[in-house]
């Protein structure tokens, strides 16, 4: 049974910095896109960046230039760098392969807030 749990979140001020995690048991990580998703109070889950089995990666405009998404296939864990946190970032962050057909994990709560 595949398993994702997400963990690091937290409350930061805004320009912070947070890493998240993201722990996968139970597929091969290395065969699979891998992303981040969130989801703020009140809206839908997003897209918020994807790493390919080949290390390229993809990233929402909101989070370019700011957020840095990290595999390690040998661990079987996926990072999310976060800097320069902004308010509008505050939300549940999920991983999950891309497109996202795992059930998905627990979430970690990031929260930006002066």
């Amino acid at each position: 049974q595949v398993q994702l749990g997400e963990s690091g979140g937290g409350e930061v001020q805004p320009g912070g910095s947070l890493t998240l995690s993201c722990k996968v048991s139970g597929m091969l990580l290395s065969i699979h896109i891998m992303g981040w998703y969130r989801q703020a109070p009140g809206k839908e889950r997003q897209f918020v960046t994807s790493i390919n089995t080949a290390g390229n990666t993809n990233y929402a405009d909101s989070v370019k230039g700011r957020f840095t998404i990290i595999r390690d296939n040998a661990e079987n864990m996926v990072y999310l760098q976060m800097n320069n946190l902004k308010p509008e970032d505050t939300a549940v962050y999920y991983c999950n392969t891309v497109p996202a057909y795992q059930n998905w994990g627990q979430g970690t709560q990031v929260t930006v807030s002066s």
